[in-house]
C-alpha cells in the first residue's frame, strides 16, 4: 500500500489518498482508498473513507507521492545528498560571477 498519496484533479482541489499499488501506464483509472482533504477532514462528496474509489486518469492533472510513501521507489533525500556533493565548489562559482568591463560599459552607454 502506497501511504498518502496527494491526488492533483482537473479543476479541484488536491486530495489525500492510499493506493493500493504502483500506477502503471496501462492503467485507465486510479484505485485508492481512505479519500481525504489535504487537512484530513472527509470530503463532501464521499460516504465512508474506507471505501475503494476510482478516478479516471482522465480526469486526473498527476500524483504527487512523498519520498519513503512508498516501498521500491529511489529515495530522494539521497538523490537530494548526491546532487548536493556534485554541486561546484565555491572557486567555480567565483569565476562565474565575474563581470564583463565591456557589457557593463555598454550597459552605462544606455
Amino acid at each position: 500500500m502506497i501511504k498518502n498519496v496527494v491526488i492533483h484533479i482537473n479543476n479541484e482541489q488536491p486530495l489525500l489518498a492510499d493506493l493500493y499499488e504502483m500506477p502503471s501506464a496501462s492503467d485507465a483509472s486510479l484505485i485508492c482508498t481512505n479519500v481525504r482533504m489535504l487537512d484530513g477532514k472527509k470530503p463532501i462528496f464521499v460516504d465512508a473513507s474506507r471505501s475503494t474509489f476510482v478516478f479516471p486518469y482522465l480526469h486526473i492533472r498527476f500524483l504527487e507521492m512523498m519520498p519513503g510513501s512508498a516501498t521500491g521507489l529511489p529515495d530522494a533525500a539521497a538523490e537530494d545528498r548526491e546532487a548536493v556533493s556534485a554541486a561546484p565548489t565555491e572557486a567555480e562559482d567565483e569565476s562565474d560571477l565575474e563581470l564583463d568591463e565591456d557589457f557593463l560599459r555598454r550597459i552605462r552607454d544606455v
